[in-house]
């Protein structure tokens, strides 16, 4: 059974996701650690969102609870979050329900800002670290694949990608009712990753030109080499940052904050930028935090002059959906996943097919022996017996996907223990249930 325990902006908030997003690599072997019904485990942790998602083995009594509680004990035991303080900050989805979740995950359908590309290769990545680690399954990896496949259908056949927006572009067109000029503005980015080259590249389009990169983790050079801007060293951070008037930092690179109020409070008199440092220049700063862990403290936002603006303000200008965009989309998305659940039924049933033709056949072969003995040189009575037992077949093995089309392939299997107290065997291949 696959089961998904999922923390996001619309159940927790961003002060938990920030607690969880901070060691999100040790949940998964906890796991498989934890409880010997767990079969396998993928994390996807983002700025927006913490999910685990898990095989569980079946047979288990309450495999769904046994699965839960393994997620909360695993998560407590990575990040020192006790069980007690994630009450009400999570949902779990289980059985059919997984895939419609993990697809509308992956095509934007969830995010702050619905549409948004980012998680695409967030979903990607996730099944990555948990293939490199060891700690996913058959079952999730053709969960993980067939929602990849779905972000890309939703993509080309629907204009949610319109509909919404990025993060980065959205809080710089928040920003843009504080900016009369981008050209004007002397801007800090901090950080190197991803989000650092896409927010370079819509400050650019915006027609920002003065912007400087710094990096808590050293790479401030090559990034600034890369992308023609001026690099800032560990030595003269503070005095760009006071001379800045736009900061945006979009860093994982620090478990801290990696922008505090002693780095826009310079002493008075220096000079940041060719401006003087001190009131002036701070009068009118913009700080964007990006970053999950939050990059910014707080506090900043209580210097004079100087406006924060974080992941909890930009969620609550989240452009309304465009509707006829996301009902398509989530049209797209529910079709993507009534098809992993049918292929999956199908083949959790096809054990119980093969265990069922192998005993007729079996049964079959005995009788064609008896009559050969008996004098059936012409194979008639042979060839008689191979057709009744084709279209004796025929029915139940018709009967048998039908149910597991339904979600009821167990009602397969029950009759078929009740009836010839076979018990099918989970190795067989799914060539013999067609043979």
């Amino acid at each position: 059974m696959l089961l998904c325990v999922t923390a996001s902006h619309k159940t927790a908030s961003f002060d938990m996701l920030e607690r969880l997003s901070r060691t999100p690599d040790d949940v998964a072997p906890n796991l498989l650690r934890i409880a010997s019904c767990v079969q396998g485990a993928v994390v996807l942790s983002t700025c927006n969102r913490f999910e685990a998602y898990v095989e569980v083995d079946e047979p288990v009594t309450a495999a769904g609870a046994v699965g839960v509680e393994a997620v909360l004990e695993a998560i407590e035991q990575s990040t020192g979050i006790p069980a007690s303080e994630l009450d009400g900050a999570y949902a779990v989805h289980s059985g059919r329900r997984v895939a419609e979740h993990l697809f509308a995950v992956a095509s934007g359908l969830e995010s702050v800002v619905p549409g948004e590309g980012e998680i695409a290769g967030q979903v990607r990545r996730a099944l990555k670290t948990a293939h490199d680690e060891g700690t996913t399954s058959p079952e999730l990896e053709r969960l993980f694949q067939r929602a990849s496949q779905a972000q890309r259908k939703v993509k080309n056949v629907t204009a949610i990608g319109r509909a919404g927006r990025s993060l980065v572009r959205l809080s710089l067109e928040l920003a843009d009712s504080r900016i009369a000029d981008w050209s004007a503005e002397r801007v800090l980015l901090v950080g190197t990753g991803a989000y650092a080259a896409v927010t370079l590249a819509t400050l650019r389009e915006r027609g920002a030109t003065n912007i400087a990169v710094y990096s808590p983790s050293g790479r401030a050079e090559l990034f600034a080499k890369k992308h023609g801007i001026a690099a800032v060293g560990d030595h003269e951070y503070t005095r760009v940052a006071t001379g800045s008037t736009l900061l945006i930092t979009c860093t994982n690179a620090a478990e801290e904050p990696v922008l505090r109020p002693e780095h826009l409070q310079a002493s008075a008199g220096g000079t940041a930028g060719g401006c003087p440092i001190g009131a002036s220049s701070a009068s009118s700063q913009l700080v964007i935090d990006l970053g999950m862990p939050r990059n910014v403290d707080p506090a900043v936002a209580t210097i004079e002059g100087v406006a924060l603006l974080d992941l909890d303000t930009i969620r609550l200008h989240a452009p309304l959906e465009e509707l006829q965009a996301t009902d398509a989309a989530r049209s797209v998305v529910r079709e993507a996943a009534d098809t992993f659940n049918v292929v999956g039924d199908r083949q959790s049933v096809t054990p119980a097919v093969v265990a069922f033709r192998t005993h007729i056949f079996g049964l079959l072969e005995d009788e064609i022996d008896r009559a050969r003995r008996r004098g059936d040189e012409k194979g008639l009575v042979e060839q008689a017996m191979r057709h009744l037992a084709g279209v004796l077949l025929h029915t139940p093995t018709v009967r048998a996907h039908e149910l597991a089309a339904d979600g009821r392939a167990s009602d397969f299997t029950d009759a078929l223990e009740t009836l010839y107290g076979l018990t099918p065997d989970a190795g067989e291949s799914d060539e013999a249930a067609t043979a």
